[in-house]
């Protein structure tokens, strides 16, 4: 049986005492403070004052030639939805559009989102959905179950003909 021992203590070599630079040339880490001798690394705050900083040399981002247009502020974002979720969540003869999705918990009701209805399952409900984007399958699904297909932005291209 081990031997009951009622004070704790650290295991030898667990606790160091931390170095205490800059307090003497006793110290061990006196004048220079285990810096090295003047320069950059040497002074107080960042090492290096900037990502990409390359010791007064032109930068590379700034030695390269920037050109070109990015499309990705104006890109449009899409919310798939499929057409066996129609199937399960709405009934006969109902209309699928931004505002009944909302309801449904199928897209958020504060951001302006465009709606794309994809063909993945089978659909046997009649519905008119009237949404931004429909695939041709999607299309021709809703169809044969005998519903109808309005594309929102068809519509808004028959208007400013």
């Amino acid at each position: 049986m081990a031997e009951y021992n009622p004070i704790l203590s650290a295991p030898q070599g667990a606790n160091k005492k931390p170095k205490r630079v800059g307090r003497g040339s006793s110290s061990g880490l006196g004048t220079t403070a285990g810096k090295g001798n003047k320069g950059q690394q040497s002074r107080t705050g960042t090492s290096v004052p900037y990502v990409g900083f390359e010791g007064g040399q032109m930068p590379l981002y700034r030695r390269i030639a920037h050109k070109g247009f990015s499309n990705y502020p104006f890109k449009k974002e899409y919310v798939c939805i499929n057409v066996e979720l129609l199937n399960a969540k709405y009934n006969d003869g109902e209309t699928v559009d931004k505002e009944s999705l909302t309801a449904k918990g199928f897209i958020s009701s504060k951001s302006a989102t465009l709606v794309k209805i994809l063909g993945n399952g089978e659909i046997t409900k009649k519905l008119t959905v009237a949404v931004d984007k429909v695939s041709e399958s999607a299309k021709a699904k809703i169809e044969k179950a005998g519903g109808s297909v309005k594309a929102v932005e068809e519509k808004a291209a028959e208007q400013t003909k």
